[in-house]
């Protein structure tokens, strides 16, 4: 009788021997609980798999985002199967996990309603609680087209194998086909399988919390020439009180949704006539974004900016130059022929910008030169990604370029960053991180050593701040890597907004030059940057941020006066015109309504600071000084109040 072999491997960084066929949840002690999975040489592995010698070997936790994302995996197959069980003649699509949740796609006769998802769920609490168990085995692609015969779908992705996308990836992958059995722990029958390239957690007892969210319309693989499939969204989570905090952020998000109190507030619309992703602004909303544009430009001013303007199309030449036309043609609107030429929509203003520079003969002297616009460019987004401000398809930038030498570039980096992270903190953000994005490897413009000594130039400014700092590779434009600036908001959420890119390549092809101190011609290093990302998803972030309740320096209507009788307007008349002298944005409500009526009028519109008067106040020169929150002082003389609402305003705090 043979011995078993022994294999070393290496655990929390200890070598150690084990057994041959020892399996990963064995080595590490997993319950399938609070550790659902094993990481193997970097790779993920299924729990019940075995051990390879010179494995180095590491928990993959629940809470973990790898140990959520194959939580959320396992509950998109359990809700598969629930599906089918259901609905008999529903053919699979895809079924991955995202932030947050998963979704699987199905191919059914009828839209799935809300009756239809409360029966799903209660059918995978019911596998939840049989334990099944998720198996995993290899097949080749002619047994897994015969096991599948019946999903058409899956012998689409079988197909695609080794060059699906993302998504599609968590079918096939690349290599070896395997397919995942869910088998009865006790008699070993098989309940359901699909094509799936894992890992799992051992049971789905393993998963401890999930619930359905809703369902749509998708088509299959994002295109709309292919069949729309249902999908079904849900979440999961490593504990039910994981998961209550997730849905109680989604009811606090829905409540700042800032489309719903933009409607409320009278800040902006979305007019059918005007077309998707196209908003107006209300005079409320307009006197924000007013004062929103007009601190930045007094900033920028002290920053040493130059302002500049460019119009909103041009011919189709300068996109060819600049690359877009090549690289961005998607994402830009149909062009338009007018005299025998093409016109388009500019996405960009940077090539724009490129033309200023290049107007005349530029020296060292001038550098850093630091253009600045606010400019309105057009992007076609699908009509599926538009998402109120946040996603249109006319944005304006407060869009800035710089043109430094290469000397100057890391110096003008920091600062830039700096000035960023300040100016964000003024408008009342304050917790962020940041993200490099790097090389694509295909699409991209210029030389592998421009590009990684702008990557490395950006990283070591980035780590400069002391701030998290998350690799995003790939996500570069074509013309150079950047720096994002992510922003938490008040419930948490991460937004990303400004960006700083660093660009060797279009100076090049604008042929971009400057005479340096020796009289040589030399071609500058070009710095794109937008600090908002857009006024208008800027706009709608600080919406959600405030849940609508902009600090007073913000605010459309800083303040309102509100008579206890009617009498007692022309003394608040007075007091309007008093503060009014000083800046105050405020408004005297004369209406017909009843005092309490006008002070929850004033609530809901989410006016910061409120002056009722009435005899008495009258009598003493004063007025009571109402907050939004419900607080009030009274008796509190005129010019003390219009001094403290002064204040507010100039100190840019939240009241």
């Amino acid at each position: 009788m043979s011995a078993v072999p022994e294999l070393r491997i290496t655990l929390a960084g200890a070598e150690r021997v084990v057994a041959g066929g020892t399996t990963y949840g064995e080595a590490l002690g997993a319950d399938g609980r609070s550790v659902v999975a094993a990481r193997a040489n970097g790779e993920l592995k299924d729990l019940a798999a075995p051990v390879a010698a010179g494995d180095v070997i590491e928990p993959v936790e629940a809470g973990s985002a790898d140990g959520r994302a194959i939580i959320r995996h396992s509950t998109a197959h359990v809700m598969a199967q629930a599906v089918q069980e259901i609905f008999p003649e529903a053919k699979l699509g895809i079924g991955p996990p995202v932030e947050n949740g998963f979704y699987y796609d199905f191919d059914v006769t009828a839209p799935f309603t809300p009756e239809d998802l409360k029966r799903i769920e209660k059918r995978m609490r019911e596998i939840v609680k049989q334990g099944q168990l998720f198996s995993r085995r290899p097949v080749s692609d002619d047994d897994a087209r015969q096991e599948l015969a019946a999903e058409p779908y899956k012998l689409e992705l079988i197909g695609l194998k080794g060059g699906a996308a993302d998504e599609e990836s968590v079918e096939v992958g690349a290599g070896q086909l395997t397919i995942y059995d869910n088998l009865d722990a006790k008699t070993g029958e098989l309940c359901w399988k699909d094509l799936c390239r894992g890992p799992h957690v051992p049971s789905t007892r393993s998963i401890p919390a999930f619930k359905l969210m809703r369902s749509g319309g998708a088509y299959w693989r994002g295109s709309e020439k292919n069949p729309q499939l249902q999908r079904i969204y849900g979440t999961a989570w490593e504990s039910r009180e994981k998961q209550d905090e997730y849905l109680h952020l989604l009811e606090e998000a829905e409540k700042r949704d800032h489309r719903k109190l933009g409607a409320e507030l009278d800040l902006f619309s979305f007019p059918d006539e005007l077309g998707s992703g196209l908003p107006v602004f209300h005079p409320k909303g307009g006197v924000i974004r007013k004062i929103m544009e007009d601190y930045s430009r007094r900033r920028h001013e002290e920053a040493g900016y130059s302002f500049v303007n460019t119009p909103h199309i041009t011919k189709d030449h300068l996109y060819k130059v600049s690359g877009h036309l090549d690289w961005y043609a998607d994402g830009m609107f149909p062009p338009m022929e007018l005299e025998g030429a093409k016109y388009y929509l500019k996405p960009m203003n940077c090539p724009m910008h490129n033309l200023i520079f290049r107007a005349r003969g530029r020296s060292y002297r001038e550098l850093p030169l630091r253009l600045f616009e606010f400019g309105t460019v057009y992007r076609y987004e699908k009509s599926g990604v538009v998402h109120g401000l946040t996603r249109v398809r006319g944005l304006t930038q407060d869009d800035a370029h710089i043109y430094c030498t290469r000397e100057q570039m890391r110096d003008e980096l920091t600062s830039l960053l700096r000035f960023v992270l300040d100016l964000l903190r003024d408008y009342g953000l304050s917790d962020f991180y940041l993200e490099l994005s790097t090389k694509d490897p295909v699409k991209f413009v210029g030389t592998d050593e421009d590009w990684e000594e702008a990557t490395q130039t950006l990283r070591e400014v980035a780590e400069s701040e002391n701030l998290e700092l998350v690799l995003d590779p790939g996500g570069a434009a074509f013309y150079g890597p950047k720096i994002s600036v992510q922003a938490r908001d008040a419930i948490g959420r991460s937004w990303q907004m400004s960006t700083i890119q660093l660009d060797f390549n279009l100076p090049q092809r604008f042929e971009l030059e400057y005479q340096s101190a020796d009289g040589s011609r030399q071609r500058p290093v070009m710095i794109h940057r937008a600090l908002f990302g857009s006024i208008e998803r800027f706009f709608g972030v600080l919406v959600e941020h405030y849940a609508g309740a902009f600090p007073p320096w913000l605010a459309p209507v800083q303040a309102v006066c509100i008579p206890i009788a009617e009498a007692h307007v022309p003394y608040l008349q007075d007091v309007a015109k008093k503060a009014r002298e000083r800046g105050v944005r405020i408004e005297v409500d004369s209406s017909d309504d009843r005092m309490q009526k006008k002070i929850r009028n004033a609530q809901k519109a989410k006016v910061p600071f409120m002056l009722l008067a009435g005899d008495e106040d009258i009598a003493n020169g004063a007025i009571s000084f109402r907050f939004r929150n419900g607080e009030q002082k009274n008796g509190v003389p005129v010019d003390q109040a219009i001094d403290e609402i002064v204040g507010a305003i100039e100190r840019r705090v939240q009241v």
